[in-house]
């Protein structure tokens, strides 16, 4: 190059200024984590994922601890009880609630301290009905016993006084709405209908039908889910990423034998395989039968993946390098080939742990699951199933316990796809 055509060069190109190096709008050299973590945190939706798993998280592990009852503790009188509650007003500031199973209780006004009141027996209701020192006769209890029963009223003891509930209503025609069944009487005050509408602060998800509280079994569902993600995680890296990254890197007859293998373990449908693993260590399925399932069969998909990366980048210059360096195989592949392929291992297994989540409350729900009385979204929503009608919201808080997990996950690995594959990259 001629001395002319050189200085015509560099009067192209001007000095950065010492201030216009220290520009504060200038980027700053990022790493490839660093970058992706930049990009992933201009995506709001993968954000609203993220946060999702970190809320189910610790709603799963540090929520019961915040509890003195278990997924198993029972209380009978507390039944089948909602979320809100319809109260009636039976005296002032006092309240009570009536359960679709008749039973009755004495709440405060914003739905806490829930009393259950047991129903007295008809003969010392009869004789408490008596003027003082009146003697009924058996014939006359009898009589007087079934025109209560006839008239359908339940009798309750609340203090000195007699709490008188009828619900004959509820055959009259016209009346649909359980809430007008009930005429409530209590010191000679008689109430129709209710007054308000509170939250069951007492059992915020509601109870199912042992009288369990709903909240704290859906909280242990959690658990049970992180459980299952976290073992389809370990398995998928551990076992899948091995596999496929030794298949692929050997490739010729060690690579067809190791993926017919993966085609043939991927054949068998996952259930008639769990069915087949239950009948060969003679269990009854459970928590254990799942986690040897997912990890003996989960990781076929990722093994096919990281196959598939070690396929592309065996042949890039740097493992030719490694190669007559002397570098020996278990190096380049878990030193060069495996972290090269960290993006996409890192998408797939975070696209994967919904599918476990969603296999594992399946599986629950058809009775091969988890059971009785351990928790699981799955045997939840299959113990909702006989009261689906009459107590909906026993299926709606497991079944959206389900829903939000999936719907974080698929967000937060959506947004794991665009921000660590460079093909993706948006600025």
């Amino acid at each position: 190059m001629s001395e002319k055509e050189n200085n015509m060069i560099q009067d192209k190109f001007t000095f950065v200024s010492e201030e216009e190096k220290e520009r504060e709008d200038t980027r700053p050299s990022l790493t490839y984590w660093a970058d992706a973590w930049r990009r992933l945190k201009k995506n709001r939706l993968a954000m609203l994922g993220l946060i999702g798993v970190i809320l189910i998280m610790l709603f799963g592990v540090l929520g019961p601890y915040f509890f003195d009852a278990s997924y198993s503790d029972q209380k009978n009188a507390f039944k089948n009880l909602p979320p809100r509650l319809e109260l009636f007003e039976i005296d002032e500031g006092v309240f009570a609630y009536v359960s679709r199973d008749y039973a009755f209780f004495i709440v405060d006004e914003n739905g806490n301290n829930l009393r259950n009141l047991e129903r007295v027996n008809k003969e010392e209701v009869l004789v408490g009905r008596t003027e003082v020192g009146e003697v009924l006769s058996p014939s006359q209890i009898r009589q007087q016993r079934e025109e209560t029963v006839k008239a359908n009223v339940n009798f309750y003891q609340f203090g000195e006084e007699l709490i008188e509930l009828d619900y004959s209503n509820k055959l009259q025609p016209g009346v649909t709405e359980y809430e007008d069944f009930f005429k409530i009487t209590y010191k000679d005050k008689t109430v129709e209908s209710p007054v308000k509408s509170t939250p069951n602060l007492a059992y915020p998800f509601g109870s199912d039908s042992l009288g369990r509280d709903l909240l704290i079994r859906v909280m242990y569902g959690a658990r049970i889910s992180l459980l299952v993600a976290f073992v389809a995680t370990i398995v998928n890296f551990i076992i899948g990423v091995t596999y496929g990254a030794i298949s692929g890197y050997e490739g010729g007859q060690t690579d067809n034998i190791m993926m017919r293998i993966v085609d043939i373990i991927n054949s068998v449908p996952l259930t008639l395989y769990i069915i087949l693993l239950m009948v060969m260590i003679k269990s009854q399925g459970g928590l254990g039968t799942i986690i040897i399932t997912l990890g003996t069969v989960y990781w076929v998909g990722m093994a096919r993946l990281v196959r598939g990366q070690v396929l592309a980048l065996k042949e890039q210059e740097y493992i030719l390098a490694a190669r007559a360096l002397g570098v020996s195989t278990s190096k380049i592949v878990f030193k060069h080939l495996v972290p090269n392929a960290m993006g996409p291992i890192i998408v797939s297994m975070t696209m994967m742990i919904p599918t476990a989540i969603f296999t594992e409350s399946f599986l629950s729900f058809i009775g091969l699951g988890v059971s009785a009385p351990m928790a699981s979204w799955g045997t939840l929503a299959n113990n909702a199933l006989s009261g689906i009608l009459t107590y909906p919201y026993q299926l709606f808080f497991p079944a959206m316990a389900i829903a939000l997990t999936m719907l974080s996950f698929n967000f937060l690995g959506d947004g794991l796809r665009d921000a660590l594959d460079p093909r993706l990259r948006r600025g």
